[in-house]
């Protein structure tokens, strides 16, 4: 008999249970409709923040409603924030599911008896659920706010609703969130605040209007201390905590968000974020803005008004410093202009990398010896910086007087393409744009570059020839010896050597160098019409690239790499690395010496009498032995030169001629240096020679000639001839026309239209070409 009654309550247990589950199931699925229904407004715009190497705030942009509202990351909650905003907030936050049931029961029951909202119930999550929807305070608002909170729990860690909680709860004003107003109240991030300022803070949102931080901070302490006494009741903290608590003195006013970094920071939030952490070193960026803006005070006395600077870590290829004008507020001088990112020509900053790469082909080593001298190519004549030339020069001796015609022809050998694909690997975004579009002035400066491009491209040098991009943000990570291989480590350690030479043109005459400076290497550039100067040194540690000019392209005289870009960067280097003892480049072990002909830079030959010690590399670097002799057959008396068809059978001798090509032929003519000509060729040969003709430098063939009628003008006749060629014959349109020595120039008045011009050598080679005439009426 006592079985039955204890079968019926198991009977009662069990169909409240499925009662119960049912319940439990139904408000499952209401819930989770209803949250497909009405999903949670969660979606906050945060204010971006840019931050430096330690998460300092550099430079902050308002909201679109015009709040401060900065996003406050979960590992800038200290226990310290977390522990005192908990016990202050929601004790049981970590324990109730969003809603505190015992706290909205008391609620309830007070406000009935007393006719009145006295108490509120509000955990942390329902005061997130209010922030992201605010509505009018009704108790049907609060059942919402109810089953929004539930929705947070659902979706959000206890630790992830905390942080939507400091991140939205009000400051006063436009200031919304813990990391805002800790940085406007009190000028550092929130995990530094202390347990004074954090109670301070933690007051102001339940009377944004009567405490007031700046105007009411008598209040506000009043109001701190007596939480912090309540802490002390609790035993939350300390009686030591406490005490160092009580004695704080409240000092903050609202200040002013940080606006360092203008330029990069703007840049920067073009790609959008909350919170865009940077690489930039505050004291190294405050130090150089510092430099950049005296420099700029100096500079205006000679009309130029602006200079850019970056520096780049080699190590770690970050973007330590980021400077894009002299002076962001300046709207006299289009201060907000960056000149780190502007597209400007280049001037001769390209060399050192054509010079790299000719070197990896083999086309050259430092003492190989490159012609000086006038050159055409397809119409295009470049010339020297000082209109000069230089005969025979080595190819350090071009790259450090940087010379202009030198670096055209490496260019022509090497071949434009290689140097445009290695440009674009470098990110040279407007080379690449303009791909098709560029010729052989591309390496004087012809074409489209940015201070951030030229920078990285430096890079380079000082990591034994790869190319690794610039890092301007923490996100952007790179493994060690990554990157692409741009030059080899032997031309890498090349360039180096002859960059880092202090006995160059371009040292600033007005420098005063001091015994602490730090090595290092250095190219200067100076674009046309003297519009742009730079400047691009490095060492192991740093690559530093300077740009100076002004930002409405005005060209200015004095205006150089040498004498205006390079002090910045030797005051920069100055300071960044002052009585550095960093090591120097090593030579590497894919770069080996050799002894080479002083006179053309290949290895010596038999007749080779001065020779100096060369870089190179071992199966790539050229080993043809120097041709610069050659033995001629010629008659006792040595007027007259013998080929192997004419050679006599007696009555010679033979006599070492030195080589001197056509192009220093004429240039040793122009300037009368002596030098042993070969005598004249047989008169009586019957040889006609196929090989080695007449080079016709004017006028230019296939090119098209416009001739005043009032007042015409000759064309100008003249042409590259060997050594061994003493006269020349001009025909015009199959007409002879005139004879004459070789290397003289001689005029004619062409008829309209096509005209041909032929030369013919006292060897019987012949050159053809043809040009096109118009009179018109100038």
């Amino acid at each position: 008999m006592t079985w039955r009654p204890r079968h019926r309550y198991a009977q009662v247990a069990f169909k409240w249970s499925k009662r119960l589950l049912l319940s439990i199931f139904i408000a499952l699925i209401l819930f989770f409709s209803l949250n497909w229904v009405f999903p949670l407004p969660d979606r906050i715009e945060y204010s971006t923040i840019i931050t430096d190497s330690k998460g300092e705030v550099l430079h902050a942009f308002l909201t679109k409603d015009e709040k401060w509202r900065m996003k406050t990351e979960l590992e800038e909650i200290s226990p310290l924030l977390r522990k005192t905003i908990i016990e202050k907030e929601d004790k049981y936050f970590y324990r109730h599911p969003g809603i505190n049931a015992l706290a909205v029961g008391r609620a309830f029951v007070k406000n009935i008896f007393r006719w009145k909202r006295t108490s509120g119930a509000s955990t942390i999550t329902m005061q997130v659920a209010r922030a992201l929807e605010p509505k009018g305070r009704t108790y049907f608002n609060k059942i919402v706010e109810m089953f929004r909170a539930l929705q947070l729990e659902h979706k959000y860690s206890k630790n992830e609703i905390l942080q939507l909680y400091l991140n939205l709860v009000p400051y006063g004003g436009n200031i919304e969130g813990v990391k805002s107003a800790a940085i406007l109240y009190f000028k550092k991030n929130p995990d530094h605040l202390s347990l004074a300022e954090i109670t301070a803070l933690s007051i102001i949102p339940n009377r944004p209007s009567s405490l007031v931080m700046g105007k009411h901070n008598d209040r506000i302490v009043q109001e701190r201390n007596r939480w912090l006494q309540r802490f002390a009741k609790d035993n939350v903290f300390t009686q030591k905590e406490i005490a160092d608590a009580l004695s704080e003195p409240l000092n903050a006013i609202r200040g002013t968000v940080p606006q360092l970094i203008p330029h990069l920071a703007w840049k920067l939030k073009q790609q959008g974020g909350d919170i865009i952490k940077t690489n930039i070193e505050q004291n190294t960026q405050l130090k150089t803005e510092k430099l950049v803006a005296d420099y700029a005070r100096i500079l205006t006395l000679k009309n130029i008004r602006n200079a850019a600077v970056i520096i780049i870590d080699n190590q770690t290829h970050n973007v330590i410093t980021y400077v894009g004008s002299a002076n962001f507020t300046d709207t006299i001088d289009a201060g907000q202009v960056n000149g780190a990112k502007a597209i400007r020509q280049p001037g001769s900053t390209l060399k050192p990398l054509l010079y790299g790469l000719c070197i990896d082909e083999g086309l050259m080593t430092p003492k190989a010896i490159i012609t000086d001298v006038a050159v055409n190519y397809g119409g295009y004549a470049p010339e020297n910086y000082d209109k000069q030339f230089n005969g025979y020069v080595t190819m350090e001796y071009a790259l450090e007087h940087s010379l202009n015609i030198p670096a055209v022809k490496s260019l022509q050998g090497l071949g434009l393409e290689p140097f445009i694909d290695k440009l674009t690997v470098c990110n040279f975004q407007q080379v690449k744009k303009d791909k098709r579009k560029l010729g052989l002035s591309l390496i004087l400066g012809g074409c489209g570059a940015t201070l951030e491009e030229l920078t990285g491209m430096y890079t380079i040098f000082a990591n034994n020839g790869r190319y690794v991009s610039p890092r301007y943000t923490q996100e952007a990570f790179h493994q060690p010896g990554e990157g692409e291989k741009i030059l080899t480590p032997a031309a890498t350690f090349m360039i180096n050597e002859i960059l880092s030479k202090v006995n160059r043109p371009d040292f600033p005459l007005n420098w005063q160098s001091t015994e602490h400076m730090p090595k290092i290497a250095w190219k200067t550039g100076t674009s046309y019409g003297r519009r742009d100067a730079w400047s691009i040194g490095y060492n192991k540690k740093y690559t530093v690239g300077i740009w100076t000019g002004n930002f409405s392209a005005l060209g200015i005289p004095e205006l150089s790499g040498a004498n205006i870009a390079t002090p910045l960067l030797f005051k920069i280097f100055n300071t960044i690395d002052y009585d550095s003892d960093q090591e120097w480049f090593s030579q590497p072990t894919d770069c080996d010496m050799r002894i080479v002909c002083s006179e053309t830079g290949m290895p010596p030959g038999e007749h080779c009498e001065n020779t100096v010690s060369d870089y190179f590399i071992p199966l790539i670097s050229s080993t043809q032995l120097c041709n610069n002799m050659q033995e001629i057959a010629i008659s006792a008396n040595e007027k007259i030169s013998y080929c192997k068809t004419c050679q006599p059978a007696g009555g010679y001798k033979k006599k070492w001629y030195r080589t001197v090509t056509p192009d220093m032929q004429r240039y040793f003519d122009e300037r009368h240096i002596v030098y042993e000509k070969m005598p004249e060729h047989n008169p009586a040969c019957e040889r006609v020679f196929k090989d080695g003709g007449p080079a016709i430098t004017s006028p230019r063939s296939g090119t098209e000639y416009f001739i005043s009628k009032k007042h015409p003008e000759p064309l100008q006749l003249s042409c590259n001839v060997g050594n061994d060629v003493h006269k020349v014959y001009w025909y015009v349109n199959n007409q002879f026309y005139k004879a004459d020595e070789a290397h003289n120039r001689q005029f004619f008045m062409p008829e309209e239209g096509p005209v041909k011009i032929s030369c013919t050598d006292d060897k019987g080679r012949n050159r053809d070409i043809w040009i096109r005439v118009k009179y018109v009426d100038l």
